[in-house]
């Protein structure tokens, strides 16, 4: 890390965050030389990242915290993790979308992040389980009102997850009754091992059937994703046609995923 008194709070953060994962655990003088701000601005930093649940604090610094295979953190509780990976991955992927074509946006906050990035693109049919991405549409038909080009959203039913996704049988039908040209698909973690995963077993087999609809599937997924495994494993790497991920990728991670994948893309670098 180096040392810059500028970084924005949400920059600052994210370099803690990493560095913690990496080193597997930090102390709060050493991460004052690095960033080169006081020690009561680390301290608000790790308290804030405390109370998202994405490190533990403990005297002197913090270490990462351990989630177990079944736990499913909520929508709000990940909306505010690596938001500007997120937004640079919702950008690159929105390249991706051709006018006039049906597209699916399974669950997530970076698939919440792309719904934004789509509201311009004209003549889209958008398929999602998803409460939150469907409400980012509906909530630009009433600002604007249904103008031409509009997208037409179809939201399926099903039992409400955590993170504000729709799953379960009645999804499940519905979803398999559909035809997508390109999916994006978030993801609680993937690897190598484990391909992508879930803490939610209806969640994976809801996504399972997304897949299964595609022509094409995109995972929009930042580095933070990789690496993690949960409960249960829904799709391997050979299924999935592009990964769109943020630089924050180490470089031994890119070429072991480029070795599975067809495309590797990495918002902010060219190809």
């Amino acid at each position: 890390m180096s040392e810059n008194q500028n970084l924005l709070a949400e920059q600052r953060r994210a370099l803690i965050l990493d560095e913690v994962r990496r080193r597997g655990g930090v102390r709060v003088n050493e991460l004052t030389r690095k960033l080169g701000v006081s020690d009561m601005t680390v301290r608000r930093d790790l308290d804030a990242l405390a109370r998202q649940g994405v490190l533990e604090k403990v005297h002197g610094g913090a270490v990462p915290v351990v989630e177990a295979s079944t736990h499913e953190p909520g929508f709000e509780a990940k909306s505010g993790l690596e938001l500007t990976a997120k937004e640079d991955i919702a950008r690159a992927a929105a390249e991706l979308v051709v006018p006039g074509t049906a597209i699916a946006l399974s669950g997530g906050t970076t698939t919440y992040a792309l719904a934004h990035q789509l509201l311009e693109v004209p003549d889209l049919t958008v398929v999602t389980n998803s409460v939150r991405v469907a409400d980012v549409f509906h909530a630009a038909q009433r600002v604007s009102g249904q103008r031409q080009g509009a997208a037409t959203v179809v939201l399926t039913g099903g039992v409400r997850t955590p993170s504000d996704s729709l799953v379960g049988p009645v999804a499940d039908q519905a979803i398999g009754a559909l035809h997508f040209d390109l999916l994006f698909l978030g993801v609680h973690g993937i690897s190598l091992e484990a391909g992508l995963s879930t803490p939610n077993l209806a969640e994976a087999e809801t996504n399972r059937r997304l897949v299964q609809s595609a022509r094409r599937v995109v995972v929009v997924a930042d580095h933070t994703k990789w690496g993690t495994v949960g409960l249960s494993s829904f799709a391997k790497l050979e299924q999935v046609d592009t990964l769109v991920t943020d630089a924050g990728l180490p470089t031994a991670a890119r070429a072991e995923i480029s070795e599975h994948l067809r495309r590797l893309v990495v918002a902010g670098e060219t190809d």
